[in-house]
């Protein structure tokens, strides 16, 4: 069974056709007409690289002399890793991955998709009691519906999207939240700093400036864990069942 996908970068002589690498098998790339994906560019490299498939994941070589390839993660707020030159089997963490190959004032993309996931069976009991949560959210509550309109525009793919103003998130709950103001708002911004620990309680906090930033930490928090995921954005739609109070 595949455990990877390589779409190749388009050209005038590639139909995007999509290749499959079990794990295990290789798969090179460059300029040169015997690679497995060629890139009939003249600013890449004959030999400019390799991937190689290993199961859940895959690594990447870059078998260039003097370019740098940056492996984006589509889905993430600008996350990278970057491949210098000659480094070989750097692992790449991301499901959904875009290399781009600088050629000659050109970038070309490369997509690599790794969607097999493993999981430990769980079915026994565990012994014990059970872990906390990381992060312990009701989503019947209007903070998470807050929660959810601050990361939306993320959520749909645009990394980096400006993050909505309070009168903006007022206007995106009121279909599901009627009575929402400026107030209600902030103050569910200020408790969701507070429930996921990005400052202290008022009674327990030091005087001192305020947090600045608090919307970009609790979005940041958000994504990079999974507090909320795209799914969850059914909260924001009118037609969805009220937030609870």
């Amino acid at each position: 069974m595949y455990s990877i996908i390589v779409v190749p970068p388009p050209t005038t002589e590639d139909d995007r056709q999509q290749i499959r690498l079990a794990p295990g098998e290789r798969l090179s790339f460059g300029r040169a007409p015997g690679s497995g994906l060629p890139i009939p560019h003249d600013g890449v490299s004959r030999r400019a690289g390799e991937i190689v498939a290993q199961g859940t994941f895959w690594i990447l070589s870059n078998l260039s002399a003097r370019q740098t390839y940056v492996v984006e993660n589509p889905e993430g707020a600008g996350e990278h890793i970057k491949v210098g030159p000659g480094r070989l089997d750097a692992p790449v963490p991301f499901e959904f991955s875009r290399i781009v190959l600088p050629a000659a004032g050109d970038l070309l993309p490369v997509e690599v998709w790794a969607p097999r996931h493993d999981y430990l069976d769980d079915d026994a009991e565990p012994d014990g009691e059970a872990t906390a949560a990381a992060f312990s959210v009701d989503r019947t509550k209007r903070y998470f519906a807050v929660l959810a309109a601050l990361c939306e525009s993320r959520l749909r793919g645009d990394p980096h999207a400006p993050l909505p103003t309070v009168d903006q998130v007022v206007d995106r709950l009121r279909p599901a939240w009627p009575a929402a103001s400026r107030t209600s708002v902030q103050w569910n911004i200020d408790y969701l700093a507070v429930k996921l620990r990005l400052k202290p309680g008022p009674e327990s906090a030091d005087p001192g400036p305020r947090l600045n930033g608090k919307k970009e930490s609790l979005v940041s928090l958000a994504l990079r864990f999974d507090v909320v995921r795209e799914d969850d954005l059914v909260v924001l739609s009118g037609s969805a069942s009220r937030a609870a109070r």
